[in-house]
């Protein structure tokens, strides 16, 4: 099969104890490229015996890391998010060739990666205990904030370079050592940050790099471990459940980003051109490709002709193409079974009933990609309103009243964002609170910032990262009870 030529210098093997090394068993894993759907490289499977080497020397290098001056670890991650500033082309372009994404998205992508190193360079000096005297003044009580210990990180391939940062940035800057296993679709981004990091003076078995194919059997091998002691997950609500079934066996602390089934709201008093921008970034950032992507439209009844036909309008303009060229703005989809299940959904929904207004099949070139599609008039019972779409598709419902669409947007097992459009800030508010979401964007069609904290409600997730929040995941509270 044709190679496509990989940027020069990027790792392809795994990295473990401060030492790149192949796998145990000299495996590899075949990165393709979506655009092409051509081998971009083969890089190094992990094993379950590397597993064990990685848990090892994360074991063996924590405790001096954790005794190292905050400021010390803070200036190592502020050379990390320097150098990610510095080659963010060279990182977009890798981000591109093994995610399809559009170049816009992966620069936009690199600057909010590299300010999870920023922030939490920043916190690592601020994390604060508490003295106090007992209640019946007794006693003093101290609390003190400790590393909780080795971390394993499972991320996923729709963000290759901040999901990984989101969690090691807050890990290393708390005083923990991570293993960081990446999706096998994206591991190359990864691997690239191990090196960064390496540069930026992170010592040897600080951070660990195990992309693999056999990640339940891996990461079981880690959770298994007494001495792994965190669990990180971000990924879907199954594969979730699953490890934290895993993680009880040892009472594995564990924060998990799971699904999401995002409602965007729009009332009738909105501004239509700015819930129109909003729902653009809501919905095509990383070609629906997102756990926060808007998947389900809300639009009430006087104003939903209007928003379907400059929704379509907004989503029919964009230039499809590899995400390489300039111009692209919707590249193409990770894999086929991505564009099977997008499909799958379409059809469902159009079966039941609804209307296709822009769209609604794959494009006829190589590649896997899905044209933008808004479909109007969709049942309540489709499937495509109870699933992640993950794709560039819009499906649109009409509702009356506040307490219909509230009722609407509840109506599902994630809570993880919901997005509302309306002119009233009283009400805004007022159904920001009642929406069942551990985030909302009122007004606005993103909500992700390293600053603020990013997690779900209900079966979206478990913890936060992000804000102060996200380093206080990985520590631990020790009371100290004494007089004096």
């Amino acid at each position: 099969m044709h190679i496509t030529e990989l940027p020069k210098n990027v790792p392809t093997k795994l990295l473990i104890g401060g030492s790149w090394r192949e796998s145990s068993d000299s495996g590899s894993i075949s990165v393709i490229d979506p655009a092409t759907s051509e081998t971009l490289a083969e890089v190094a499977n992990a094993t379950v015996d590397d597993a064990k080497a990685a848990v090892h020397a994360a074991y063996e290098a924590q405790p001096e890391w954790a005794q190292t001056a905050p400021r010390q670890r803070g200036e190592v991650l502020r050379r990390a998010f320097e150098t990610m500033t510095t080659r963010s082309g060279e990182i977009a372009r890798l981000m591109v060739l093994e995610n399809g994404k559009s170049l816009t998205d992966a620069r936009s992508e690199v600057a909010y990666a590299a300010e999870f190193f920023r922030w939490y360079s920043e916190e690592a000096v601020r994390m604060s205990g508490l003295v106090q005297t007992a209640p019946s003044g007794s006693n003093k009580m101290l609390v003190l904030r400790q590393a909780i210990g080795v971390a394993v990180m499972v991320t996923p391939w729709n963000f290759p370079a901040a999901m990984a940062t989101r969690k090691i940035g807050p890990a290393l800057a708390a005083g923990c050592s991570v293993i960081l296993k990446p999706a096998s679709d994206t591991p190359l981004t990864a691997l690239l940050l191990g090196q960064i990091l390496e540069e930026a003076g992170v010592p040897a078995g600080v951070v660990n790099i195990l992309p693999s194919n056999r990640a339940s059997k891996v990461v079981s091998e880690m959770l298994h471990d007494p001495r792994v002691r965190k669990l990180s997950f971000t990924g879907s609500t199954a594969v979730g459940r699953s490890l934290l079934r895993e993680a009880s066996d040892l009472v594995i602390n564990s924060s998990m980003e799971l699904g999401g089934n995002a409602p965007f709201i729009v009332f009738a008093d909105a501004d239509m051109d700015a819930a129109i921008e909003g729902a653009m970034i809501a919905k095509m950032r990383n070609g629906g490709e997102a756990c926060t992507a808007a998947n389900r439209f809300y639009v009430q009844e006087p104003v939903v002709k209007e928003f379907v036909q400059k929704l379509s309008a907004a989503m029919g303009a964009l230039k499809l193409g590899p995400g390489l060229d300039e111009g692209t703005q919707l590249g193409p989809l990770i894999n086929l079974p991505a564009i099977e299940k997008v499909q799958m959904l379409v059809g469902n929904a159009v079966d039941r009933g609804a209307s296709v207004r822009l769209g609604g099949d794959v494009v006829n070139r190589k590649g896997y990609f899905y044209q933008a599609t808004v479909l109007d008039d969709v049942p309540p019972d489709s499937a495509i309103l109870a699933e992640e779409i993950f794709g560039p598709v819009a499906p649109v419902v009409s509702f009356a009243t506040e307490d219909e669409v509230v009722t609407l947007a509840n109506n599902t097992e994630f809570g993880l964002v919901s997005y509302l459009y309306t002119g009233d800030l009283k009400k805004g508010l007022r159904v920001s609170e009642r929406l069942e979401a551990g985030m909302v964007g009122l007004n606005r069609g993103i909500v992700s910032d390293p600053a603020g904290p990013f997690g779900g409600i209900k079966q979206s997730g478990l913890g936060r990262e992000g804000g102060h929040e996200g380093i206080l995941e990985y520590t631990e509270s020790k009371y100290i009870a004494t007089s004096w």
